[in-house]
């Protein structure tokens, strides 16, 4: 599994190892007799228990093969998977084109009463125009996925925009200052997706924050997240999709999140930086 910078992960990955050391010990074996019995080499056993490496589905059923364990197969193999679905790498999420991508979110999006967003490149997802939308999901497909379907990820998108803004859902917004001048897209459909934020943000469920350039802040998120209720954090890394369900990390991220709200600008005040940055395009 790759590596992945989120705690979640890594204790996950220990409490799966720290159960095959139980099963290895209850058989009364060491790490060398278990190697040898599975046909592999010391080392692999060692990086297993100690976490750097994830078991394959086959080395589980394996090692509890040579432990007297069958009976554990099936559930080791259910926290293995668990713990991969932490982590998602782009290309392994998009490999079937764009439109997977943004249907897998679906039941997640239906589910959901509150949406907190902090948004440090793009604009998030969920108000973007279709201009907008076409555009970055362009700029990926032309990066990373062979398979062209923007169009119809594009409409899947703007199919979940229908459904979260139907008032039975709630809407904290954190944009950077900089995402509204970013150049993702031409002139004119920034204009259009600025002009969409700022109606957006004048519905009753929606509550948006503009963080301006130069505020100071003692740790500043490298990444976008999404915050599901309570119940799952979304971090949108360079290399993949972390999901985060551990609730003394959520617990982090509500943190971070009422940090920075407090930072930033609403109202009037964050409709004129919006203002500013059509007036700036020309």
């Amino acid at each position: 599994m790759p590596s992945s910078p989120s705690s979640s992960v890594i204790e996950a990955r220990k409490a799966l190892a720290n159960r095959l050391i139980e099963i290895r010990k209850d058989a009364g074996l060491n790490g060398d007799e278990l190697s040898a019995q599975c046909g592999w080499h010391p080392a692999k056993t060692s990086r297993i228990q100690s976490g750097i490496s994830a078991p394959s589905e086959s080395d589980i059923k394996t090692w509890c093969i040579v432990c007297g364990a069958v009976d554990q197969i099936a559930d080791l193999i259910a926290a293995v998977r668990a713990v991969e679905s932490m982590y998602t790498q782009w290309r392994r999420m998009e490999r079937t084109g764009l439109r997977a991508a943004q249907e897998s979110v679906a039941a997640l999006y239906q589910r959901t009463g509150l949406f907190r967003v902090y948004a440090s490149r793009v604009m998030p997802g969920m108000v973007q125009t279709r201009e907008y939308t076409a555009a970055v999901l362009r700029s990926i497909q032309r990066d990373r996925v062979a398979i062209d379907d923007v169009d119809e990820a594009v409409d899947t998108r703007m199919e979940r925009q229908h459904m979260l803004f139907s008032g039975r859902h709630r809407f904290g917004l954190l944009v950077e200052e900089y995402v509204l001048r970013a150049a993702v897209c031409d002139a004119e459909t920034m204009a259009g997706q600025l002009g969409h934020l700022i109606a957006v943000s004048s519905r009753p469920f929606v509550s948006l924050g503009i963080l301006p350039m130069g505020t100071g802040r003692p740790h500043l998120p490298v990444e976008d997240f999404y915050m599901f209720d309570e119940a799952e954090v979304a971090v949108e890394l360079t290399s993949g999709y972390l999901r985060i369900t551990q609730p003394r990390e959520i617990a982090d991220y509500v943190r971070t999140f009422t940090t920075l709200t407090g930072m930033a600008v609403h109202g009037a005040h964050a409709r004129k930086l919006i203002t500013a940055a059509i007036d700036a395009l020309g």
